[in-house]
């Protein structure tokens, strides 16, 4: 085996596979069943609201639980705009709204930090929560929103042209100089204002356009629900499922979030409709061994098991590792 060879060109075999995977799933409504195409939407929606949490909260070190807030506004936005825009309108206002949101709420608290700003995202939710339900009771006069439907393929096809937008985001982030600037507010935020990083600036962009996609998720999402109301847009587990995937995946790469939201995703259908009353322990359960003894996530225990292959394959070569630079 060429192992330099594969050393040189691995980025390239990923982009390759990843693309492979998009066309298989672009032609996925042409093959596959009504129910695997609802499963497959479920899960790109988590894998969507995985991937924006771990872009802010990822390499800066902020633990938000505000991705509940921002995909409940892109929810209430498909019902009060549903009956006059066109989906794919629709689905950018709700958006627009999301990343407004953020920015103006990013403004305000990004200068907190630890748990401070993870108590004040989780107040933020439950806030919003509370203020849509009174205004809907108390002025509207009724609980809940009916959306306009949209059938299953199009939300599909909406939602995994969000996911390749984002991946195309991340990747685009994470080389370029405002990716080296949120690493170093991770590693050191005081060191990083010292070097003359506007790291208030850096933060409240990254964090409004990560809410910007789960706009968009939640928007997608409510058009195939067709009544909602603020108890299901705001619901919290949007905030702290998409934060167990990502650590359960590993937040150190972009496969990471995607795996962790694609086996929880999954793992939750079968156990809600087996055991509908012990998933969530089941879960806990799981989060815990993780956490425990996978600190790094799945995606950090398949990287040490390929260096351990790699390491054996090259020891076991005639010359060792010298063998494979020659070649």
């Amino acid at each position: 085996m060429n192992l330099a060879w594969f050393d040189k060109h691995k980025n390239h075999l990923v982009m390759a596979l990843a693309v492979a995977f998009f066309l298989i799933l672009a032609f996925a409504p042409s093959y596959a069943r009504t129910y695997t195409i609802i499963l497959l939407s479920s899960i790109i929606m988590y894998v969507i609201l995985s991937l924006s949490w771990s872009m802010f909260s990822g390499p800066t070190g902020y633990t938000s639980l505000a991705t509940a807030a921002f995909f409940g506004v892109g929810i209430y936005n498909a019902a009060l705009l549903g009956d006059y825009l066109p989906i794919g309108l629709l689905v950018l206002t709700g958006g627009l709204a999301s990343f407004l949101l953020a920015y103006g709420v990013g403004t305000i608290t990004l200068r907190l930090r630890g748990v401070y700003f993870a108590i004040f995202t989780f107040g933020l939710v439950e806030l919003i929560k509370h203020v849509v339900s009174w205004i809907e009771v108390n002025i509207i006069g009724t609980r809940g929103q009916f959306v306009t439907r949209v059938d299953n393929v199009t939300v599909f096809y909406v939602l995994l042209s969000t996911l390749a937008i984002l991946l195309i985001t991340m990747y685009l982030i994470k080389r370029s100089k405002y990716g080296l600037a949120l690493s170093s507010i991770g590693s050191s935020e005081d060191a990083a204002v010292h070097i003359g990083i506007n790291v208030v600036r850096v933060k409240v962009m990254t964090f409004a356009i990560s809410a910007l996609f789960a706009g968009v998720a939640g928007t997608a999402m409510a058009t195939r629900w067709g009544f909602i109301d603020p108890y299901i847009a705001f619901d919290a587990f949007y905030s702290f499922l998409p934060t167990l995937m990502a650590i359960f995946g590993g937040m150190g790469s972009l496969l990471g979030p995607i795996l962790g939201a694609s086996i929880f995703t999954y793992l939750q259908e079968i156990l809600v409709t087996r055991f509908p009353y012990y998933y969530m322990l089941i879960f806990g359960t799981i989060m815990v061994i993780t956490i425990i003894y996978l600190p790094n996530g799945i995606i950090g225990l398949f990287q040490k098991l390929f260096a351990y292959i790699i390491k054996k394959l090259r020891s076991g070569s005639p010359g060792g590792e010298n063998a494979d630079t020659k070649s």
